[in-house]
């Protein structure tokens, strides 16, 4: 199942940065020559890889949780949810520069809150980042009742998290949902009885990677 996206391969967000950086090329190209231009060219085709979004295969499996971001997984285990002061199975992604940074909902379900918090900007790899950095939480509930908490955490070098739903959005998953710039994290939430079908170090793609799975009836 394709997500539905209206604009793929390059993100909307990146635009702006991609104008700028084709159009200093260029002006640098026409005044200095070519040869010169050459390292500013580089860093267009950085920005260029940077904001890439392409389309994304999604599972159909209703249990299925899918990855909200592109990346590596840096924790998988229990953890308390500071959101919905709850325990809960916590798996953590960390997207470096090279990454796509588009995020997409993990879930089919309703975003019943949602949070920003702002704070430092450590190394989005840290443990200690889901708790000091500038984030942004969405709780989404299930048509089943189970809820997950979606948290985007700036890093390092990230400066803007983008968010662009609210309490009462209908979300579906690997629906796109939002962008961080330049490195960052992103951490699930979910109920106790999910079953992890990660590990430490593995790397995930958003949307089409499962990260866990509800429990099945039956």
């Amino acid at each position: 199942m394709r997500t539905p996206y209206p604009h793929p391969i390059i993100a909307r967000e990146g635009w702006p940065f991609l104008a700028i950086a084709v159009g200093a090329s260029l002006l640098v190209a026409l005044l200095l020559g070519w040869l010169w231009s050459l390292p500013v060219w580089i860093v267009s085709l950085f920005v260029l890889q940077f904001f890439r979004d392409p389309q994304r295969d999604v599972p159909e499996d209703p249990a299925a949780i899918v990855s909200p971001a592109d990346g590596r997984v840096v924790f998988v285990g229990k953890a308390r949810d500071p959101w919905l002061e709850r325990d809960a199975l916590k798996i953590s992604v960390f997207m470096n520069v090279f990454n796509v940074h588009s995020n997409r909902a993990p879930v089919d379900g309703t975003v019943r809150q949602r949070w920003y918090h702002a704070g430092s900007f450590v190394n989005a790899a840290l443990d200690k980042a889901s708790l000091e950095n500038e984030r942004n939480a969405l709780w989404m509930q299930t048509a089943g009742g189970a809820d997950v908490t979606c948290v985007q955490i700036a890093g390092l070098v990230a400066r803007r998290i983008l968010c662009y739903v609210d309490a009462g959005a209908d979300l579906s998953r690997g629906q796109r949902y939002g962008f961080i710039r330049f490195g960052s994290r992103v951490d699930l939430y979910l109920p106790l009885d999910s079953r992890p079908l990660v590990a430490i170090g593995e790397k995930v793609g958003a949307a089409h990677s499962i990260l866990a799975e509800f429990p099945r009836n039956g």
